[in-house]
């Protein structure tokens, strides 16, 4: 894993040689720090400005993809013309496309169960939050007292394990959240690549290079589909060898210094 800003003159000259740029980005902790609770999160006005001037700019298209509720990433970017991907890119919409992943969709009641059953067990724990994100959830303990997070965890491990033994559910750890997604072959990779092609057959416009930017487990799969010579991968946060990316930044500061170069390219 290589810094971006060290690999700059190929970046460069692979990005002002491209007739066509598709850029793609999660959000918390990437274009914006991870907040304790996700209801307060808020985009600065900076990173808004410079994605508004990067999907001005006719040689690119951009998008967002999520784990956050469709709804409530696109009230959060405040954007027109780009591309959404909620729920870890099982809902998408954007210029053509609007997709709902049919099986999260149909089990959406077990969403509902279960956020049901976690708050029961969990409301007690002061800074945990439950999010039920209808076709998903996200079970957030950063706020929770240092030695209370393995009763948490104990918990939420016991409530889930019959769950996961059926094969209802998925369950992935980010940073201080569980993530439970339905038992569907789809992720933020399937995301990515479905706005690649909905850009070509709509627009008639192939990207012929694609840069996604991560921070998280989730936005691993994407990295395994944007990878050179097809577009550059991008992990946020301190250098991860464990990460499928091929290139980081250090934090969400270095990624509004990497947008301001990137919109110099073009």
């Amino acid at each position: 894993m290589k810094h971006l800003f060290d690999s700059w003159d190929s970046f460069s000259s692979g990005i002002i040689s491209a007739s066509h740029i598709l850029f793609l980005s999660d959000l918390d902790g990437t274009l914006t720090r991870i907040f304790g609770r996700p209801q307060d999160t808020v985009l600065s006005p900076g990173i808004r400005d410079k994605l508004r001037d990067l999907a001005a700019k006719p040689a690119f298209t951009v998008g967002i993809i999520t784990g956050r509720l469709l709804s409530e990433i696109k009230a959060l970017v405040g954007l027109e013309g780009i591309y959404y991907a909620g729920n870890h890119g099982l809902e998408i919409e954007g210029p053509g496309l609007t997709y709902v992943n049919s099986q999260a969709l149909a089990d959406r009641s077990v969403m509902e169960d279960l956020a049901r059953q976690l708050s029961d067990k969990l409301g007690d724990f002061e800074g945990v939050v439950i999010e039920n994100k209808q076709l998903s959830l996200s079970v957030h303990y950063r706020l929770v007292e240092e030695s209370k997070q393995k009763n948490v965890a104990e918990i939420f491990r016991q409530i889930t394990s019959p769950w996961l033994s059926e094969g209802k559910i998925r369950v992935s750890l980010g940073k201080k959240v569980f993530e439970v997604t339905p038992p569907v072959d789809w992720h933020k990779g399937n995301a990515a690549e479905t706005i690649m092609q909905q850009l070509k057959t709509v627009t008639s416009t192939e990207a012929d290079t694609v840069i996604y930017m991560g921070d998280d487990t989730t936005d691993e799969d994407a990295f395994t589909v944007i990878r050179r010579p097809r577009g550059w991968s991008i992990y946020v946060g301190p250098e991860n060898p464990s990460s499928k990316a091929e290139y980081f930044l250090n934090s969400p500061s270095e990624v509004e210094m990497f947008l301001d170069r990137l919109l110099k390219l073009k």
